[in-house]
């Protein structure tokens, strides 16, 4: 069965437009193809991610009632803690074997957006872990600088110009996630999905996975392939923000992760989004006469805000912006 692409990204790090269009006509086939690919030759060091691995299982090893300190739910602005089960991200099966943490753009509570009740804008909360915060900022600043340099090479691709996402992704709401998937329970008959089939809700997600596996992704024909480890990778995949921004012309693809068996599963995904104020609409290269606009523009924040209610039980009775 065919894998997923696999594209050498660091071509983008020279000052070469010729290098930058040959890129971005890798990434635009396998967007239109699968809507997911592997990128290597980006500068996130195996150092780094040994570093907020290590994080990452000191913080899910503590007792609940540590990690519910900072429990999502609680979060009017979608960061913190999520327990087992907080998420249902298919509707038609359980909740989702896999606990969470969440982080995003830090605003003070000083900050005007902040002041002005803004949703998804707010100051992250840490746990209470010696180092955590100083690594994970230090993370997601370099994962969004990561993610708009793949934007630029996928507004290349698209015909919008290089610098269309820069300004859209100023102050943005992406949010890095660390993940737990614990082994799945023996005995009970049912395998659990750690994560349901789905497709993401931004643009791009940016995913680095450990050694243990259970990614898989649902190709043309509907069949679910495996998409492992690769030493030095991210998995890139387009969500249906971007989708809708092509008007389809990219794909969103529905992916799913399996429950490991007799090992825990740790994965670090950063979900690029834009500024919330940020309008999604068809962007000028992607329709025409024949192919005209299937969808009604929106905000980044409305449509982002419809997708959590749907995914997230204590955010369903929420009231909803317009858009």
């Amino acid at each position: 069965m065919p894998s997923l692409p696999l594209i050498d990204i660091s071509p983008l790090y020279q000052d070469d437009d010729d290098a930058l269009r040959a890129v971005a006509q890798q990434i635009d086939q396998a967007c239109r193809e699968w809507g997911f690919f592997y990128i290597t030759g980006h500068p996130i060091t195996q150092a780094r991610i040994d570093a907020v691995l290590g994080m990452m299982k000191d913080f899910y090893a503590l007792p609940l009632q540590e990690k519910l300190q900072i429990d999502i739910t609680h979060s009017p602005h979608h960061r913190g803690y999520g327990a087992l089960s907080a998420e249902q991200l298919d509707p038609a099966q359980p909740g989702d074997y896999k606990e969470t943490f969440n982080m995003g753009f830090h605003m003070p509570e000083d900050h005007p957006d902040v002041l002005a009740g803004k949703p998804l804008r707010g100051p992250n909360r840490h746990p209470d872990i010696a180092g955590w915060q100083t690594l994970m900022d230090h993370h997601y600043r370099d994962m969004h600088a990561l993610s708009l340099t793949l934007l630029r090479a996928l507004a290349v691709a698209l015909g919008a110009g290089k610098d269309f996402f820069d300004a859209r992704f100023h102050e943005p709401i992406s949010v890095l996630r660390t993940i737990h998937y614990p082994p799945r329970p023996e005995g009970s008959g049912v395998v659990p999905h750690g994560a349901g089939a789905h497709t993401d809700y931004g643009c791009v997600t940016l995913l680095y996975q450990d050694k243990v596996g259970g990614l898989q992704v649902r190709n043309a024909q509907g069949e679910w392939i495996d998409a492992p480890s690769i030493d030095g990778s991210f998995v890139v995949n387009i969500g249906d923000m971007m989708a809708r921004w092509s008007n389809d012309r990219y794909k969103s693809t529905l992916h799913r992760v399996v429950s490991p068996h007799g090992a825990d599963r740790y994965s670090m995904p950063f979900f690029a989004e834009p500024n919330p104020d940020t309008v999604i609409d068809c962007l000028p290269g992607c329709f025409d006469a024949d192919s005209p606009p299937k969808y009604q523009p929106t905000t980044c924040s409305a449509y982002m805000l419809g997708r959590f209610a749907e995914t997230y039980a204590h955010r369903r009775t929420e009231p909803q912006p317009a858009g």
